[in-house]
């Protein structure tokens, strides 16, 4: 692999000697054995090669060889850091439970009371101090939450982020319409324009790595008129836009009934200027082809959420369908419609519901392992539109990175002398949890294990 120019003084480049496995536009699995990767103070890849060079790259990059951070073969490696596309950061208290309603019903008998809680500051440092921690030990580098109505919890949000390094988007949610649940939600005029605070006073915190993502709850939530304001408001400052779609039949007969003169739900969004490159919708469950279609011209990315699809008992997405019409996927936990906050539940429920579909669909082409975890890393940077800035362990890109350790003591997976990297990898993929994660980077930084007080 190519190097760069000398860029900054090695006594300030981390440099690392090992196994490194990530995703590549070409490959959705590729394992870089024996390798050497620089990092500037910046947190930028500097230089990946071959471990052979590395007297060459000391010379060349001015940096003491003994000063090279040597992994364990067989027992550390390397992989970019994982990206959940699709988190309620607002509902970690009910995680794991109140699963026992279908999506609509689950809103409003759960949801809705445990969202509107977060009007209290303390409350809400609490609950988002403990979904950043809890996410990022479980390797979530970059993470792209839904908050509450309230501006300024969903501000403390972003300020948690920032004090723990995480790189993530941050949505205050917008809703003007809750006719059952009427305690939460705004007229149209309040959310703009404590959308519109929100987005000004994050700027003004000049937080390097949280960033404002407009967010709609979901059609059924939000007035049309709400809909053109923000679609304008996001266009006219080139931000980022979240929401739902086609999670549940209920839920498009809903939109359907709403919106007669649109042609389905992702029309919805289109003409109100909600969907384009910088959209990412959560869930598509019921996508159509001509929706999948629209998506791809718009350069909108999916998050699919397999945990909490099938939990919610809401359908079972077909991506196979999704990548063959070039749309960008990630995989999202969807806490708490999820009850895991972590990507590689994710990644399992993603192949699961690939299984499953195979059963059914004559023809059907199953997602393999590696393209699931390519879902995990770089697909969820192309569907956030960050793929020039993270995803893989690419040169000029931010060093995002988990170190596995594969041999932690009450490692759930045991490993054998007989099997290959490509077996230890795969037992972590399918078996490994948050005690295999020893360390996690965002731009350099290292931000687990968490700095003490």
């Amino acid at each position: 692999m190519a190097t760069k120019t000398p860029n900054g003084r090695g006594d300030r480049l981390q440099v690392f000697r090992g196994t490194f496995i990530h995703s590549t536009d070409t490959s959705p699995l590729e394992s870089l054995d024996a390798y050497i990767v620089g990092v500037n103070e910046l947190g930028k890849i500097m230089f990946i090669d071959t471990a052979d060079k590395d007297e060459e790259l000391s010379v060349k990059w001015r940096f003491k060889r003994e000063t090279i951070r040597v992994l364990q073969p067989r027992q550390e490696f390397f992989i970019p850091g994982l990206v959940d596309t699709h988190i309620h950061a607002s509902q970690y208290p009910k995680m794991g439970s109140c699963l026992d309603l279908p999506l609509l019903q689950w809103l409003i008998k759960y949801t809705f009371p445990v969202e509107a809680r977060f009007k209290d500051l303390k409350f809400a440092e609490d609950m988002y101090t403990k979904v950043v921690k809890r996410t990022l030990r479980n390797g979530t580098t970059t993470a792209c939450y839904f908050a509450t109505i309230h501006t300024d919890s969903s501000l403390k949000l972003c300020d948690v982020i920032d004090k723990f390094g995480q790189r993530a988007f941050v949505g205050k949610v917008c809703m003007d319409i809750n006719d059952i649940y009427t305690e939460y939600k705004e007229t149209t005029n309040e959310s703009v324009k404590e959308t519109e605070r929100f987005v000004a006073e994050l700027a003004k915190r000049k937080y390097p790595l949280v960033r404002p993502i407009v967010t709609p709850r979901f059609v059924p939530s939000c007035t049309s008129e709400l809909l053109k304001q923000l679609g304008s408001f996001a266009n006219a400052n080139d931000l980022h836009i979240q929401s739902h779609i086609s999670e549940a039949r209920p839920e498009i007969d809903v939109v359907n009934n709403m919106f007669l003169n649109c042609k389905n739900y992702s029309d919805v969004y289109d003409v109100h200027g909600l969907l384009n490159d910088k959209t990412i919708m959560a869930h598509g469950v019921y996508l159509s082809d001509e929706e999948l279609e629209l998506f791809q011209k718009k350069g909108a990315g999916i998050a699919h959420c397999p945990n909490s699809n099938t939990s919610l008992c809401s359908g079972l997405m077909n991506v196979r369908n999704a990548l063959n019409h070039k749309v960008n996927v990630g995989l999202g936990t969807d806490v708490s419609g999820g009850y895991s906050p972590s990507v590689l539940d994710a990644v399992r429920r993603a192949i699961d519901v690939s299984n499953i579909l195979s059963l059914n669909t004559p023809g059907y082409e199953k997602l393999s392992y590696k393209e699931v975890f390519r879902l995990a890393t770089l697909g969820g940077s192309k569907a956030l539109g960050l793929d020039k800035l993270i995803g893989n362990f690419e040169v000029g890109k931010d060093f995002d990175a988990v170190l596995i350790n594969t041999s932690v003591p009450n490692s759930p997976f045991e490993v054998f002398p007989e099997d290959t990297l490509m077996d230890i990898f795969q037992k972590f993929l399918f078996l490994g949890d948050d005690r295999n994660i020893s360390e996690v980077y965002v731009a350099g930084k290292q931000v687990f294990p968490f700095a003490k007080s």
